[in-house]
């Protein structure tokens, strides 16, 4: 009687135990889905064991959202850094590297000439040559021109006071200024008409005179065309040495490839001092020109004033030698 009342306790608590676990075993089935991290031997735990693997989700669970949240900025946080890459490399593309050992390293007027073509150092070459030639003729010329426009002016004072020819020839002596050589030549074409008419020996004197003046004209201007010439061409000689290094300057360009001032402005440098050394020469050699006209206009002027007194005294010398003979005629 007392088993019996035991046996039917005991099997109660049995069969509420066994609907209990029957009732928590589904939990881990439904649950086990959530988490992206799941363990496939959890439906086969014993129904004893089945607690523990509720917690284990819930402790896989909290470390997903660690492990996949960085990985977003991560990947936004690359994406505008692709952008700054291709920013970096864009210039480096674009623009060629130079080492400063392929630049010149001396840009002065030697140096420049120095890495110059070759056909430009002959310009350059042509044009100092061409200068050194303008102020040589400018300090011979201005030598030349003061020495004999300051004779011709002290001759022209010893004529107007001499009051024969053959008294001016005394005076002027034997020197080889224009104005002796027009005195000699009077006197010479007197002697040469020992009974001369009046009008023919002026005609015959005059002449004289001109080509004597003429020849000394010329003697002065020698040198002038050289100036001329220097003056007219040079600016051109310079330009066409310009226009062969620019030309060199863009085939070095296209060869190298890159567009850097570093690379670029020497040689066009180098061009433009061709220019320069044509302006150089040039400049110079026009204004002296026009400076040695004017001289050569006034020392002109000199001779004309010359040839004028000796003509002044032939027909005073004319009139001496016609007075005797007139007078010899009227007895």
């Amino acid at each position: 009687m007392r088993i019996s009342r035991l046996v039917a306790p005991a099997t109660i608590v049995a069969v509420l135990c066994t609907a209990q676990a029957f009732a928590q075993a589904p939990a881990p089935n439904q649950q086990a889905p959530r988490p992206a991290v799941s363990q496939p031997a959890a439906p086969q735990v014993a129904p004893s064991q089945a607690a523990p693997p509720q917690a284990a989700p819930a402790a896989a669970a909290t470390p997903a959202p660690a492990t996949t949240v960085p990985a977003a900025p991560a990947q936004s946080g690359s994406a505008p850094a692709t952008p700054d890459a291709n920013a970096a490399s864009a210039p480096a593309i674009g623009t060629a590297q130079v080492s400063p050992a392929d630049l010149p390293r001396d840009l002065s007027p030697w140096g420049m000439f120095m890495n110059a073509d070759i056909i430009v150092k002959l310009v350059m070459i042509g044009l100092v040559f061409a200068s050194l030639v303008t102020w040589t003729v400018c300090v011979a010329k201005y030598w030349e021109l003061f020495a004999a426009s300051r004779r011709a002016r002290a001759a022209l004072g010893l004529l107007n006071e001499a009051r024969s020819l053959g008294e001016a020839n005394q005076r002027l002596g034997r020197g080889e200024a224009a104005i002796e050589r027009l005195v000699r030549a009077a006197v010479h074409e007197v002697q040469m008409s020992p009974h001369p008419e009046p009008e023919g020996l002026k005609e015959r004197i005059a002449w004289l005179l001109e080509r004597v003046e003429a020849s000394a004209i010329r003697r002065t201007g020698r040198g002038m065309g050289i100036l001329a010439t220097i003056g007219a061409t040079a600016p051109f000689v310079g330009l066409f040495g310009t226009v062969w290094g620019i030309m060199n300057s863009f085939i070095g360009i296209s060869n190298a490839h890159t567009t850097n001032l570093a690379v670029v402005a020497p040689g066009i440098a180098e061009a433009l001092l061709a220019t320069a050394l044509g302006l150089f020469a040039a400049i110079p050699a026009v204004v002296i020109y026009n400076v040695f006209s004017r001289a050569t206009g006034g020392y002109r002027a000199l001779l004309a004033d010359g040839s004028a007194l000796v003509m002044r005294l032939v027909s005073r010398d004319c009139e001496r030698m016609s007075s005797p003979m007139s007078r010899a005629a009227a007895e």
